[in-house]
C-alpha cells in the first residue's frame, strides 16, 4: 500500500515529522517497508527559460540554445525537436545525475561545441515514458526560472510504503491509515467531506437487478449505480495524476482515475461504465457455460459457473470485484456513464482470481472484506468527483439487494488489558482508543458495551479490542517480567513418543543406517501399492501428480530414495526415516513409524568387497536384527511377543514376518520386499526393509536405567545340544522359546544352530538342532540336575510343538 504524505494529511491534520509517522505505523503493525522522497532525486533539475535556439553547425538533428536558468545564460546542446526560442523548459547542470539514463553530466564537446548542462525529457526524469522531446512547461511558469522544478510541481511529496497483513483491509485505503495514526496521537481525523447535488432528480434509466438462486445469494449481495448524463472525459487534474503516478498507477482518463483514486483513498473499489454500450438491464450473476470476455488488461477470459460475473442483456461484461470489461469502457467520445458499487463475497472473489490468474487492485481489496457500510457512500463519493472532474447531471441511485452490514456488540470488561496483556492503562485511555479506532461504546466504567466498526472484519470479540488497545498504546509501554525459574534440575517435557522417536534416531543410526526424510506424498499407485489411496487421503491441490497421496507407510520413500542412491553409484545402502503415515482421515489414522530398508551387502557384516570375501546380501534377518535391536532399546521385552509370518502383501510372503503382541496389535513388520512391489516401484532388488510402529508399543515401566545393571557369574555355563524331529511347518521361533521356557532362571539362551531336512525323517518332517545354554549362578550344577532341565525342555517342545527328541 502506497500513499503520499499530502494525500495522508487530507484526512489527518498532523505536524509529525516523516520519521515519526514511519517509526508509528511501524509499532503499530503497519510496517514501513520505504519512504521514497522524490525531490531528493529531483534535487539539482530547475525552470529554465530558452532564449535562443539555433541549428547546430555541424549536425542536422542538433541544436544550439542560449538557457536561462537563474544563474547567468549558459550554451547547451540540444537534440529535441520541439525545443525553440521562448518555451520554458527543465534544465540539468553539470554534474546532475539523470535517473532515466543513469549517467551523470560532465562538460564535454558535442560535435564540436561545449554543452554546459542538458535539457531533460519525462522519461529522463522517471515521471513518465514520455522521450518525444524536452519537457515543455506553460508560459505561466516563466517567473519560476532558477527554482527547483520540484518544488514548483509540487513532486517534493514524499511517498511512504507499508506492508499490510492480510487482517487489516480498512488500511487497503488512505484513511483507514490516517484512522490509525490519530489513534495513536499522531494527529487528529479530518470529519468525513459533505457531499451535496450527488443525488439527482431523475430515475437511473438502466435497471440493475441480481439474478441468483438463495444458495449463491451471498456471491453479490448489493449493486448499487447512478446515470451520469453529459459527462466529458479527458486528462484527469494534475493534483490528482501526480498523486497516481506517485502509488504506481498510470493515469488513463478522468472517468478512469477517479475510480482508481477511491480506491486507493478509501479501499473502496468502483467501476465506471459507458451507459450508451450497455443493451438493457446490467445485473450481477454467476456465469454460463462458454462464456468469456475481452479484460480491460487486453486478454480474453473464460468464465465458468463458479464466477461471479457482471452482464448486461447481451453479453458478459467483466468479473464481479476482479475485472472490468474493454467493451463497454470509457473512452474520450464517452457522454453517459453507469457508475458501479457493489459488494461481493471475499472467498469466491480470491476463488474466481486464483482461477482466472488475475491479479488486480479490486481483487486484492475485495478478497481481503471492503466495508459493506460504503456501498452507497462510496457512490455518492464517485458520483461527486466525476461531477467534479469530468461535469455531467447525475440520477438517483438504482439498489438492488442490501448491503450485508452485521451489528456486533461485545461486552469488554476494560481490567481484560492487564490480565490479558501485562500492561495497566487507564479506563479514559483504553476508551478513547476504541471510540477513535471507530468503535460505538456504551457504558460506564470498566464494563462496557461495544460496537464494532463496520470496516474491521478482523474483529471479534473482547481479545481483539485487547489487542486493539495494545497495538495503539505500543507494545513498548508492555513491561519486562522474567520466566519463572524452577526451584531444581526440570523435568522432561516430551511425551513419551516423542522420546520413543528421539530415541529410534539413536538407535538406527547407530547401526550403521543413514537418516533420511521423504515426502509425506507419494503417486496414488504407490499409495495403493502399499495399502492406501483413499479417497479421503487425496491432496485436494497436490503439488504434482506424482505427489497426489498421502503415504500410507514410509517404505515408498525410503525405497524409491535407494534406488536413487543406486543410481549414482551406491551399491550397499542402509537408510531409515521416523516420520507419520496416513491410513485414513480419523485421528488413529496416523501413524508414527520407524522404518528403514537395506539393499545390498549386509553393513553389519563388513564391507561389500574384501580380500577375506565378499559379504551376505542384507535380507530378512539384517531387517528382524534391526527390529529386535530397536525395541530391545525402547524398553520392550521382545521375549514377550509373538513373530509371526502376518506380514502384509508387499513383503515377500516366504522371507517376511510381523512382531505382535496378542492377536491385534502389530509392533512391527520385517522382511524382504516382494518382487511385484519393487517392480512397481522400478526398483531392483533385493531389499530388506522393517517398520516398527512407534505408537503401538505398550508404556514403558522400567523407571531405572534403560539398560538393566549387569549380572556376571563366577561359574562356567554348561551348554547342551538337543535335535529335534518336527513337522515342517512348524516356526522355528517356537521351539526355541518352548525350550526357553522349561527354566527360565537357568536357561540364559537358546539358538538354533542345524536344520535338516530329508526322507530318512519321512514326508513333512524336520530336524530342528538347538544349543541351550544353563547358566549355574550359586552352585555348579549336577549331573542329576542337568538332566532334569534337559527332560523339561523335550517335555516343554514335545508340548507345545509336538515335536520328539531325535535319537
Amino acid at each position: 500500500m502506497k500513499f503520499t504524505l499530502s494525500w495522508l494529511k487530507d484526512h489527518l491534520e498532523t505536524d509529525a515529522s516523516i520519521e515519526a509517522l514511519a517509526d508509528k505505523l511501524s509499532s503499530m503493525g503497519l510496517e514501513v517497508e520505504s519512504v521514497v522522497d522524490p525531490a531528493k532525486a529531483l534535487e539539482p533539475f530547475r525552470i529554465a527559460k530558452v532564449l535562443e535556439a539555433k541549428q547546430h553547425p555541424n549536425a542536422d538533428r542538433l541544436r544550439v540554445v542560449q538557457v536561462d536558468a537563474g544563474a547567468g545564460v549558459l550554451e547547451v546542446v540540444c537534440g529535441a525537436p520541439n525545443a525553440r526560442a521562448g518555451m520554458v523548459a527543465v534544465f540539468a547542470p553539470i554534474g546532475a545525475y539523470i535517473p532515466g539514463t543513469k549517467i551523470t553530466l560532465d562538460k564535454r564537446p558535442v560535435r564540436g561545441i561545449v554543452s554546459n548542462g542538458m535539457l531533460v525529457s519525462e522519461r529522463e526524469l522517471e515521471l513518465s515514458d514520455a522521450h518525444e522531446g524536452i519537457i515543455e512547461l506553460p508560459e505561466a511558469y516563466a517567473d519560476k526560472i532558477g527554482q527547483r522544478y520540484a518544488d514548483v510541481m509540487g513532486l517534493a511529496d514524499p511517498v511512504f510504503e507499508v506492508k499490510l497483513t492480510p487482517n487489516r483491509p480498512d488500511c487497503t485505503g488512505v484513511r483507514g491509515i490516517a484512522r490509525d495514526l490519530a489513534a495513536a496521537g499522531m494527529g487528529k481525523l479530518k470529519p468525513e467531506p459533505k457531499l451535496e447535488g450527488v443525488e439527482g432528480t431523475f430515475e437511473c434509466p438502466i435497471d440493475i437487478k441480481l439474478d441468483f438462486t438463495s444458495e449463491t445469494a451471498d456471491a453479490c449481495s448489493c449493486f448499487a449505480g447512478r446515470y451520469v448524463k453529459g459527462v466529458k472525459n479527458g486528462p484527469a487534474p494534475a493534483w490528482m495524476q501526480q498523486r497516481l503516478k506517485a502509488v504506481g498507477l498510470r493515469p488513463i482518463s478522468a472517468l478512469v482515475d477517479v475510480t482508481n483514486y477511491i480506491s486507493m483513498d478509501r479501499g473502496r473499489p468502483l467501476h465506471v461504465y459507458d451507459a450508451d454500450k450497455l443493451v438493457g438491464a446490467i445485473r450481477a450473476r454467476l456465469a454460463r457455460p462458454g462464456e468469456s470476455f475481452k479484460g480491460l488488461d487486453g486478454r480474453t477470459h473464460q468464465v465458468d459457473p463458479s464466477m461471479c460475473v457482471i452482464a448486461d442483456d447481451r453479453a458478459v461484461l467483466g468479473l464481479g470485484g476482479i475485472l472490468g470489461g474493454e467493451d463497454t469502457g470509457c473512452s474520450e467520445e464517452t457522454k453517459n456513464v453507469l457508475i458501479e458499487c457493489a459488494y461481493f463475497d471475499p472467498l469466491r472473489t480470491a476463488a474466481t482470481g486464483r482461477k482466472a490468474g488475475i491479479v488486480s487492485d479490486a481483487r486484492y481489496r475485495f478478497e481481503r472484506g471492503v466495508d459493506p457500510a460504503f456501498v452507497l457512500p462510496g457512490l455518492d463519493l464517485a458520483t461527486a468527483l466525476v461531477m467534479q472532474v469530468a461535469g455531467g447531471t447525475p440520477s438517483k441511485a438504482r439498489v438492488a439487494g442490501t448491503p450485508p452490514v452485521k451489528t456486533i456488540v461485545v461486552d469488554f470488561d476494560t481490567a481484560l488489558v492487564e490480565k490479558l496483556a501485562g500492561i495497566k492503562l487507564d479506563e479514559k485511555e483504553i476508551r478513547g482508543t476504541l471510540e477513535a479506532l471507530g468503535c460505538k461504546i456504551e457504558g460506564k466504567g470498566q464494563k462496557l458495551k461495544v460496537t464494532l466498526p463496520t470496516w474491521r472484519p478482523d474483529m471479534h470479540g473482547a481479545a481483539d479490542l485487547v489487542e486493539e488497545v495494545v497495538r495503539i498504546a505500543g507494545l513498548d509501554r508492555v513491561p519486562s517480567a522474567p520466566m519463572p525459574r524452577a526451584a531444581g534440575v526440570a523435568r522432561s517435557v516430551m511425551t513419551e513418543t516423542q522420546k520413543r522417536v528421539r530415541r529410534a534416531r539413536r538407535v538406527l543410526a547407530g547401526r550403521g543406517m543413514v537418516e533420511a526424510i521423504t515426502w509425506s506424498f507419494i503417486p496414488k499407485k504407490e499409495a495403493e501399492a502399499f495399502g492406501g489411496g483413499k479417497p479421503e487421503l487425496d491432496l485436494a491441490n497436490p503439488i504434482s501428480v506424482e505427489m497426489s497421496s498421502m503415504r500410507p507407510s514410509l517404505l515408498p520413500g525410503l525405497l524409491t530414495a535407494a534406488q536413487r542412491n543406486r543410481n549414482r553409484g551406491n551399491a550397499d545402502i542402509a537408510l531409515f526415516e521416523v516420520g507419520q503415515a496416513y491410513r485414513g482421515a480419523g485421528e488413529k489414522d496416523q501413524l508414527v513409524i520407524a522404518g528403514g530398508v537395506r539393499a545390498g551387502a549386509s553393513q553389519m557384516s563388513g564391507a561389500g568387497r574384501h580380500w577375506q570375501g565378499t559379504a551376505a546380501e542384507a535380507g530378512l534377518f539384517e531387517a528382524k536384527a534391526d527390529v529386535t535391536a530397536l525395541l530391545a532399546d525402547l524398553g520392550f521385552d521382545i521375549a514377550k511377543a509373538q513373530i509371526t509370518r502376518e506380514a502384509p502383501a508387499w513383503f515377500h510372503p516366504g522371507r517376511s514376518g510381523a512382531v505382535k503382541l496378542g492377536p491385534k496389535t502389530v509392533l512391527a513388520y520385517f522382511g524382504e520386499m516382494h518382487p511385484e512391489t519393487l517392480r512397481a516401484l522400478d526398483v531392483s532388488g533385493p531389499v530388506a526393509a522393517f517398520e516398527v510402529f512407534l505408537d503401538a508399543l505398550p508404556a514403558s515401566k522400567r523407571k531405572g536405567p534403560r539398560k538393566p545393571a549387569l549380572e556376571a557369574a563366577d561359574l562356567l555355563p554348561v551348554r547342551r545340544d538337543f535335535a529335534f524331529i518336527l513337522d515342517a511347518k512348524v516356526a522355528a521361533g517356537d521351539v526355541v522359546k518352548a525350550a526357553s521356557n522349561a527354566d527360565k532362571k537357568l536357561i540364559a539362551g537358546v539358538s538354533v544352530f542345524d536344520i535338516f531336512e530329508g526322507a530318512s525323517l519321512g514326508a513333512g518332517k524336520k530336524s530342528l538342532a538347538l544349543e541351550v545354554v544353563l547358566q549355574p549362578k550359586e552352585k555348579t550344577l549336577t549331573d542329576a540336575e542337568i538332566e532334569a532341565v534337559g527332560n523339561r525342555i523335550i517335555a516343554e517342545v514335545k508340548k507345545a510343538t509336538g515335536g520328539d527328541i531325535r535319537k
